[in-house]
């Protein structure tokens, strides 16, 4: 009788763990990938190995990046895909993920919007305000979500730099905003051959550091203006290293004027170091988030460091799926559609701006 009760019992907790388990898997989101010649491509099929998404479908027609990402992944071959059309004519997952060239957004949203099917895209949004306006367009006409991420939204130190800018006034009214992103050069740091194929590319990535770190600053600088768009652009573009970036810009200094404040970004392929960092002057006080987790504010003349709080999503997956499902419903944040198209609008500005030498006004 004792065998029988303990078979039971252990029949009970057999079926107990794996009713929570596909009910944890069956709450994951279910997506597929638009592309694998993005490095950034790591980190979703990261996710997905560590069982923090389910990765339905990848569309890639290059068979070498197929089976460089299969054999390191271990994936299954049926999740493969020549192209998005295709891909979307075997599964329905609940976003598509792009991890392709800057250019390539706008075709992703093309045969996706019409589907209902939202986009998360790697930043920025597009390479043209006319490809950003058309990605805004879709989106509003087929009623779906496209959102594009930035590793610095998840630092809670920007986001805690947000909350004390706005909702505990901490330091005044803002009067100056300095972001500065960079590093040694994606050729110097080691990205792909893949990759670098694309982002050294003047039409795939619509430039060079001003779009792949100038986007950050401007991203960042719209979030804490509340979504609205400068009055003016002016930008001076460097083309330091010639030999190693033939054909794009490797250094932007960026200033966005806003009415009641200025902002200064600062991108480039050609410091010693890696940085992405976030500088807010307000009219009684500084904040300085000098990364992911650490935070500094200056009141008179001397630096404190501010306890840093975990911010809620940690990165872009429980984000996408809290917007998807409804639980988040944000206007105006860095992934937002409305703050993207403005990013692209500066970035435009900027490259005019460096070509003419002239401020261009909004």
């Amino acid at each position: 009788m004792m065998k029988r009760k303990n078979s039971l019992k252990t029949a009970c907790a057999a079926f107990l763990v794996l009713f929570i388990a596909c009910h944890v898997h069956a709450q994951l989101l279910r997506v597929g990938v638009a592309g694998l010649n993005h490095d950034h491509v790591n980190g979703i099929l990261n996710q997905n190995k560590n069982g923090e998404v389910v990765i339905i479908g990848i569309a890639e027609a290059d068979q070498q990046l197929v089976q460089k990402y299969k054999t390191k992944f271990h994936l299954p071959d049926s999740i493969f895909y020549m192209s998005v059309p295709e891909m979307l004519a075997h599964i329905k997952p609940d976003a598509v993920l792009a991890y392709n060239a800057i250019a390539d957004h706008i075709g992703v949203v093309e045969v996706c919007a019409p589907k209902g099917i939202s986009v998360m895209v790697e930043k920025p949004l597009a390479t043209t305000v006319k490809d950003a306006e058309r990605i805004a367009a879709l989106a509003k006409q087929y009623n779906i979500k496209v959102l594009t991420n930035y590793e610095t939204t998840w630092y809670p130190t920007n986001q805690q730099i947000y909350e004390m800018t706005h909702t505990g006034n901490a330091i005044g009214n803002i009067l100056k905003m300095v972001v500065h992103d960079g590093h040694q050069g994606p050729v110097e740091i080691g990205c792909s051959p893949d990759f670098l194929k694309w982002l050294t590319d003047p039409v795939k990535n619509g430039g060079g550091a001003v779009m792949d770190f100038g986007c950050y600053g401007a991203d960042l600088m719209t979030w804490l203006m509340d979504g609205k768009a400068p009055i003016s652009v002016y930008a001076v573009i460097k083309h330091i290293k010639p030999q190693v970036y033939p054909k794009v810009d490797d250094d932007a200094t960026i200033m966005v004027e806003y009415p009641n404040a200025t902002g200064l970004i600062e991108a480039s392929w050609n410091w010693p170091y890696g940085i992405k960092d976030f500088e807010v002057f307000g009219k009684t006080g500084y904040l300085h988030a000098l990364n992911g987790s650490t935070l500094q504010k200056r009141d008179t003349g001397t630096y404190h460091d501010i306890p840093v709080r975990p911010y809620v999503y940690k990165d872009n997956i429980p984000y996408l799926a809290a917007i998807l499902r409804g639980q988040l419903h944000l206007a105006n944040d860095p992934s937002s559609l409305e703050n993207n198209v403005i990013v692209v609008r500066i970035l435009e500005a900027a490259k005019e701006s460096a070509k003419t030498g002239k401020k261009v006004v909004f």
